[in-house]
């Protein structure tokens, strides 16, 4: 067998040109050829061999993302930089450029090799999307994160490698840097710390409506980064709020609300004070007929004939006797149609208050949680609410307080004008007497 080899090697040696160049070009030839060839066995033996184990296994969103981000490609990319690193020595006539040349084919094949490990990141990114867990939480900020980590990693293991040093001896310089990296870095450690939070803590998670006035963010969570959050505004704007802020300034989040399956409706209706007056008998029997007001006028009328009997002749004095007021009956109604409405959660706080009285009136507030927390439903059901309780006002001898308008100025301008022409001519007749005999009539005719 040995014999054999000699013979072979003989044979290529005439076949060999003897001029240095020509030795060196067919080197060259050679090894390209070689590495082409190492390149298509790995990329139809190693990476086929991956492809059909995802498939296999059932992981065929893992392969067509690992394809879309061209991570099979990269690591194919790197052989034929592996295969020139190692067998550039045995070109001929290359010593001088084989030691450069031998380092920037082994940079390069690790430059392959991790931007191969990021486009695996980015598949993660890709499968983990396509989850239900990822409308909740989101993965965006570690994987930026892990690529810095590769980045870093990567030049300091291509610099070692161009200045043939250890890549221990690039880390002990990079001590002295710690400040100026600290510095540069600084968004980005905040940010870190602040994505790692809020994931970690569940205080944010894509799909989130969160309200942040000081940087103008009223709206859904669109996409947590590691730099960044961005916020889809209720006017299709879109806010982009550093990471950072959303753990080191406060914010609201209406999560929970949705969550809970009911929304707060807080709303008041003003009163006009001068319209607010005791009920008289006559009155409160004609609203017993409300359904709603039925079965509290009765057992409120009841208890005030007992309370006004027991006075004796006190209760001959209106000021002395209880009695009802129309104000009070409105709560007493609004609180009963709240209680009948479907739409309302009758689990949760429900009441309607009066509050100080104001130079804007009187505040009688609407405090209960819909049933439904979705946008447009939530303002029909107050809209319906409220329509129903202004409409009734009415009826109790309410009004609603309302600023005056122009027309309301303009109205009592007339009136004022009108009364002060009256009271001109009246003062006229009174200074002239005879005058106004004279033109009156004669009495029979």
């Amino acid at each position: 067998m040995p014999m054999e080899w000699e013979q072979l090697a003989t044979e290529l040696d005439t076949y060999m040109p003897h001029q240095p160049w020509a030795q060196t070009l067919v080197g060259i030839g050679v090894l390209i050829l070689i590495a082409l060839f190492v390149q298509w066995v790995v990329a139809r033996v190693v990476l086929l061999l991956a492809h059909r184990l995802l498939v296999v296994s059932g992981h065929e969103a893992w392969d067509t993302a690992l394809q879309r981000r061209r991570a099979y490609q990269n690591f194919w990319y790197a052989v034929p930089f592996a295969v020139v690193s190692v067998g550039i020595d045995l070109v001929p006539h290359v010593e001088k450029a084989a030691s450069l040349v031998g380092r920037l084919a082994h940079a390069g094949a690790w430059i392959c090799v991790f931007v191969a490990f990021s486009g695996v990141l980015s598949a993660w990114q890709d499968t983990y999307s396509a989850t239900t867990r990822a409308q909740t939480r989101s993965i965006k900020g570690y994987i930026q994160i892990s690529k810095l980590i590769l980045m870093a990693v990567c030049t300091v293991l291509v610099l070692s490698i161009l200045i043939d040093r250890s890549p221990l001896w690039m880390i002990s310089g990079l001590g002295a840097l710690s400040a100026v990296l600290l510095l540069v870095f600084k968004d980005t450690l905040l940010s870190l710390v602040a994505s790692t939070q809020l994931t970690s803590n569940d205080m944010l998670r894509i799909g989130d409506w969160i309200e942040m006035p000081q940087s103008n963010a009223d709206g859904f969570v669109k996409d947590i980064a590691l730099h960044t959050v961005k916020v889809q505004n209720w006017d299709n704007t879109v806010t982009t709020v550093p990471t950072y802020k959303l753990f080191s300034e406060s914010y609201r989040n209406y999560r929970q609300m949705f969550e809970s399956g009911g929304r707060r409706i807080k709303r008041t209706l003003r009163i006009d004070a001068g319209s607010v007056r005791f009920l008289s008998d006559e009155e409160a029997q004609r609203l017993m007929r409300f359904r709603l007001l039925h079965d509290y006028l009765r057992v409120k009328t009841q208890d005030i004939a007992q309370a006004n009997q027991t006075m004796g002749e006190l209760a001959s004095v209106p000021a002395n006797r209880r009695r009802l007021t129309n104000i009070g009956t409105f709560r007493a109604y609004a609180l009963a149609y709240l209680k009948q409405n479907d739409e309302v959660r009758q689990d949760m706080a429900m009441m309607v208050r009066m509050m100080e009285p104001t130079a804007d009136g009187i505040p009688v507030e609407v405090y209960c949680f819909t049933a439904i927390t979705a946008w447009v439903e939530y303002e029909r059901i107050q809209g319906d609410i409220f329509d129903h309780l202004l409409a009734i006002l009415p009826e109790l001898g309410l009004r609603l307080y309302q600023q005056p308008s122009g027309a309301d100025i303009g109205a009592m301008g007339r009136s004022l004008r009108d009364g002060a022409i009256q009271a001109a001519l009246a003062a006229e007749q009174a200074q002239h007497p005879s005058d106004a005999a004279r033109q009156a009539p004669p009495s029979g005719a």
